[in-house]
């Protein structure tokens, strides 16, 4: 079992990717009008969504059996570097065919982050304990799910649509260094 200092920096990288990674995903949905306004691709705009999902639900099977064979922080750690390099590109998109390529991207990074913060915590929690920690993740989650439509639309209000992807960057690499140091 870890000490507890090293076990309460894990979990607060662990809650800082899925937060800003769950809260992504209704963060982009707000942004979405801009996004159209400026990039078009109004008749392909439901795959910036699907192109997510499809990617980050394959990948969840196979970054199970990498992280069996590699270990789990490792494979968490490559997980949150491909989610923000998926949102550092999706910032940079000038069509809505890149920000769907990009997007799909981000999702294999979700995809491997989501079900492998549960593993985490059934793996430095003892049984009678995980169930109070794996609630509490899908606490954050549903708080994240509250919060970005709110969010999304403040940030395309005063800064532009970029930022609801940017914004993931510092949030990202203060979960990467908690998560590598925990």
């Amino acid at each position: 079992m870890r000490p507890d200092y090293q076990r309460t920096v894990l979990l607060t990288g662990l809650f800082l990717a899925l937060f800003f990674s769950s809260l992504d995903q209704t963060v982009v949905g707000t942004a979405m009008p801009r996004i159209i306004g400026e990039l078009g691709g109004l008749s392909i705009m439901t795959w910036v969504t699907t192109a997510y999902m499809l990617t980050s639900t394959t990948i969840v099977p196979i970054a199970g059996k990498l992280a069996d064979i590699y270990g789990r922080r490792r494979i968490y750690i490559a997980g949150l570097v491909t989610f923000m390099l998926g949102s550092a590109l999706c910032g940079t998109s000038a069509s809505m065919l890149q920000l769907i390529l990009y997007r799909a991207l981000q999702g294999i990074g979700g995809g491997i982050m989501m079900p492998l913060a549960m593993t985490v915590v059934g793996d430095v929690f003892p049984p009678e304990q995980r169930g109070k920690w794996q609630g509490l993740m899908g606490a954050l989650f549903g708080l994240s799910a509250a919060v970005g439509p709110t969010l999304g639309g403040w940030i395309v209000d005063y800064a532009s649509w970029q930022w609801v992807f940017y914004i993931n960057l510092p949030i990202g690499l203060l979960a990467t260094l908690t998560i590598y140091w925990g």
